[in-house]
């Protein structure tokens, strides 16, 4: 018995440092980054959108390959974990426009391999295990990597280091963590069932699903995107910004927390409205009051929406389809990188346009709660066939 429980911890806490490197530092070391890459000179506003969208295309494009994938499962878990750590140092060499835009496409390929195949390794083991606290903590991994990012960030503010010296500390992080983990990542990691590879039709229910989690993706990835630099702007002076960062990511864990004590007890798809609509309060709280306490409301509301969104998706999905789950997760995760897209493309267009990124975020806001609105209206979880 303690052998097994020792076995499913092993399990959760692989999850929680393989979603720490590639999400909380592979992907989302960008945002302390933007303010100082622009403070360096090499990165305008405008061109950190395109940068992120760039990270996106490459999220996007390893999401549909892992949702067509039907073997080596493993092999691409650990190449996408050796990529995004390769990178992220590579990043601190060079102040080239089109290589950080390379950097973070790789970056974005190597995520979406890790995270789809990690996330579905987990859920099954442990799920199987019977484990699912521990199934679900494993979640929060991105959430913990945010924090560890923003805490690094606001040590390196300190010490007035630059984007460049910044890169290879959250590269050398990675490097350490991956390294920790990497004889517990699995050996062998096949379709998940022993029908995945006759792929059945996806169903009507589920692809709506993965349209409205694409407004997910659309409605928080602005704010996760540009919140280091919306905190700079408002607190040029001094280290508050830096707080604003870490705060978002234990506001994420916290989120996760909140699921796992209390959503087993409420129907999942009132639940999945709920934090979609409450997240897309916070987000239009930051332009709306237009005050620390509007960017601090923001902050926190968004970051609580942020893992719970994908935690009950990816349990609502389980519901309303059934199949193989690395391509549940896969198609899930390509609706939700399309929408990532999509939101920092609008923001270059509205900083092009206005100079600033209200429009943008007021629109995101408006598409996360078009999104709570339609996972009520529009999915019908007794109609789960094709």
């Amino acid at each position: 018995m303690n052998d097994s429980r020792t076995n499913n911890f092993i399990i959760m806490l692989t999850g929680i440092l393989t979603l720490v490197t590639v999400m909380g530092i592979g992907r989302f070391s960008l945002t302390p980054q933007i303010p100082l890459m622009i403070g360096d000179g090499y990165l305008t506003l405008s061109g950190a959108g395109i940068v992120a969208a760039m990270n996106y295309i490459g999220y996007l494009a390893g999401a549909i390959h892992v949702s067509r994938m039907k073997q080596g499962h493993a092999f691409f878990l650990k190449a996408g974990i050796l990529a995004t750590v390769l990178v992220t140092l590579l990043s601190g060499t060079t102040s080239s426009f089109i290589l950080q835009c390379l950097f973070r496409l790789v970056a974005g390929a190597g995520g979406a391999w890790a995270l789809i195949i990690v996330t579905s390794w987990t859920q099954l083991r442990l799920g199987n295990n019977n484990a699912p606290r521990l199934s679900a903590a494993v979640f929060t991994g991105p959430g913990v990597g945010i924090t560890l990012t923003g805490v690094l960030a606001w040590l390196m503010a300190c010490f007035h280091f630059s984007s460049s010296y910044a890169w290879y500390i959250y590269g050398a992080v990675a490097l350490i963590i991956s390294l920790l983990i990497c004889r517990a990542l699995p050996a062998e990691f096949g379709p998940v069932s022993a029908h995945a590879d006759l792929h059945p039709p996806v169903s009507k229910e589920l692809k709506k699903l993965v349209v409205i989690y694409s407004l997910a993706g659309f409605g928080y990835i602005l704010p996760a995107t540009f919140l280091a630099q919306m905190a700079h702007s408002a607190f040029p002076e001094g280290d508050l910004a830096a707080f604003f960062w870490p705060l978002f990511g234990l506001s994420a864990v916290a989120g996760v927390a909140l699921v796992i004590l209390f959503a087993a007890r409420f129907n999942t798809q009132r639940c999945l409205a709920a934090a979609m609509m409450l997240q897309g309060v916070g987000v239009a709280a930051s332009v709306v009051m237009q005050s620390t306490a509007g960017l601090l409301l923001s902050t926190v509301l968004t970051g609580l929406g942020f893992l719970s969104i994908m935690q009950l998706t990816m349990r609502f999905a389980r519901e309303i389809s059934t199949g193989s789950l690395a391509r549940m997760v896969g198609l899930l995760t390509s609706g939700y990188a399309t929408g990532q897209l999509a939101g920092p493309l609008l923001s270059s267009a509205s900083v092009a346009v206005s100079g600033t990124l209200n429009e943008a975020i007021i629109l995101a806001a408006a598409g996360l709660i078009a999104g709570g609105v339609s996972v009520m209206t529009l999915i019908q979880p007794g109609k789960s066939n094709a």
